[in-house]
């Protein structure tokens, strides 16, 4: 590629960047793929119009901005400067065209993950990292950022964004070149795609540790933030949002600050946009708020979000579903009151569909859900209860057990709740029906595990045991093993109901777990009682009595 003699300082600085921003430009348009318009705001006859290009809109890995980016732009803006000075032969210099990107490693890549979103990304190495802070490439774009080209400003940011995302040593460069500051200044001033590319710088930051988050905190940028929240484009408010949230995810203080700067209401009125994106990220960014203590959760509840949060359940979406329960569960799981509140927003049964959906992180959250809103107390049981035995689809009954697991395993009240609604039994016979569908049959196993290994209520554990199969039936021989040898009454009334003939009957292999457990009770009675309610003592005493001869 010539250089033209009237190179302009503006273009060359708009190659530079753009040339690894928009390197796969060229083969997307092979590719068959459309290449992107000019922005809005680029005048007609810029340079910029002519080099915008799709490939920005990327997320391209950092190593696009390293290939030899310092070296190449003093060795442009020297060639340039040959040039508008005039070569002295009067021919001037070809610029070597870019070099091709290195090839990576298939595996050397990670996934990222945020608001239920994943892509696969090429992951920067220590030596790679190392070498951007060698070439001074991040001291290198801070000036571009206060350039008098907007798209150049733009770039830059995107460009320092990337770099920081994906290496905090990067992102800690960021902050020591006094980046932050700057970003901040312009935050207010500049267009829509300014504000979006240095929230996400913003985010890229903050992401990496609560010292980097506290670092933006200090720079006065959730002011900024908060403003852009009410700015006009959903860009911006999903850039303002994120960028809070990554703040928000560390600890209760840096929660508190967001929550402070008002930040708040207004992701609550961001969740009520038709934007399903800036759903997303308002619903992600209030679970962030919400997990760390009950104060942060109640700041959000008196919000107002609980309503909002609670008619999205249903939609068609499933990632934004996935944040919405995330975000109702970190509300839900602090106290009582707290998941009262979101009872009372009507979530059942309609979150009981959830167990059913296809994506499998709107089942984790929705199961998560149910079981911190009904860990708090047995109030939840009769429903759940009333699921397991009226409903005809399999995966309501499987959540429903599930949930009864869950809330029985805390502790032997809880427990001792769940037994004494008879549920035992009907979970015993889920789980051993044949027509149960495999996942109902797993989650009634696992919850009579859960429910059973903290049950101390014997008379709820003595009917099962006519019926559980061994690997069941260890875990209540188990509880009688624990509570017998304490209680005088219960010991007696084991006789009396049967329970220790029943005992005697179970055919344990030896040195089992199952064996130790009923050597256990055994011992709990005189030998001669044990031996009166073992199998066959009967015909032994009639035989005796057979072979008894009076003495006359």
């Amino acid at each position: 590629m010539a250089v033209r003699a009237d190179l302009s300082p503006a273009r060359l600085k708009i190659s530079f960047l753009q040339t690894y921003l928009c390197s796969e430009t060229e083969r997307s348009a092979r590719r068959g793929h459309s290449v992107g318009t000019p922005r809005e705001d680029t005048p007609r006859g810029h340079p910029a119009a002519a080099v915008r290009c799709g490939g920005t809109r990327r997320l391209l890995s950092a190593g696009a901005v390293i290939g030899a980016a310092a070296p190449r732009y003093r060795r442009a803006r020297a060639v340039g400067g040959r040039q508008l000075r005039g070569d002295r032969r009067g021919t001037p210099p070809a610029v070597p065209p870019p070099r091709a990107p290195a090839l990576r490693s298939p595996t050397n890549t990670f996934t990222v993950h945020r608001a239920g979103e994943k892509s696969r990304v090429p992951a920067p190495s220590g030596r790679f990292s190392r070498g951007i802070k060698g070439e001074g490439v991040i001291s290198l774009l801070r000036p571009l950022l206060l350039d008098v080209v907007p798209t150049i400003q733009q770039t830059a940011a995107l460009a320092l964004g990337r770099l920081a995302y994906f290496n905090d040593d990067l992102a800690e460069a960021v902050v020591k070149e006094d980046i932050l500051p700057q970003l901040v200044c312009s935050l207010s001033e500049q267009n829509r795609f300014y504000k979006k590319a240095a929230a996400f710088v913003l985010r890229a930051v903050g992401k990496h540790s609560p010292q980097l988050a506290q670092a933006i905190v200090e720079c006065g940028a959730l002011e900024a933030l908060v403003i852009c929240l009410e700015d006009f484009d959903p860009g911006v408010k999903e850039g303002a949002a994120w960028a809070l949230g990554y703040i928000a995810r560390h600890n209760s203080e840096l929660s508190q600050a967001v929550v402070d700067a008002g930040a708040v209401p207004l992701l609550v009125l961001c969740i009520q946009e038709p934007e399903i994106a800036l759903k997303r990220i308002a619903a992600s960014t209030l679970s962030d708020i919400s997990k760390h203590s009950p104060e942060l959760a109640q700041t959000v509840v008196d919000a107002g979000a609980i309503a909002y949060l609670a008619q999205m359940i249903l939609n068609p979406d499933a990632k934004l579903k996935c944040q919405v329960l995330s975000a109702l569960s970190q509300i839900a799981k602090h106290s009582v009151d707290l998941a009262e509140l979101v009872v009372e927003a009507e979530i059942f049964p309609v979150v009981l569909t959830c167990m059913k959906d296809s994506d499998e992180y709107v089942k984790k959250n929705g199961a998560t859900l149910i079981r911190e809103i009904a860990k708090h107390s047995p109030e939840g049981i009769p429903p759940l209860c009333t699921c397991l035995l009226e409903e005809h689809e399999d995966h309501i009954k499987a959540a429903a057990a599930w949930a009864l697991g869950q809330i029985g395993r805390h502790t032997p009240e809880h427990a001792r709740a769940v037994a004494e609604t008879n549920v035992l039994g009907t979970l015993l016979s889920m789980y051993m029906d044949i027509r149960s569908s495999e996942d109902l049959q797993l989650k009634a196993k696992r919850a009579l595990k859960n429910i059973l290994q903290k049950c101390t209520y014997l008379p709820a554990l003595e009917p099962l045991l006519h019926d559980a199969p061994p690997n069941i039936m260890k875990h209540i021989v188990g509880q009688f093993s624990k509570v017998l040898p304490h209680d005088s009454k219960a010991r007696r009334l084991f006789v009396t109901s049967g329970g220790l003939k029943k005992v005697q009957e179970i055919k344990a292999e030896p040195g089992s777990l199952l064996q130790e457990y009923i050597n256990t009770i055994n011992n709990c009675y005189p030998e001669e009682v044990v031996r009166y309610y073992s199998p066959g003592y009967s015909e032994m005493l009639l035989e005796r009595v057979e072979n008894y001869q009076p003495v006359l």
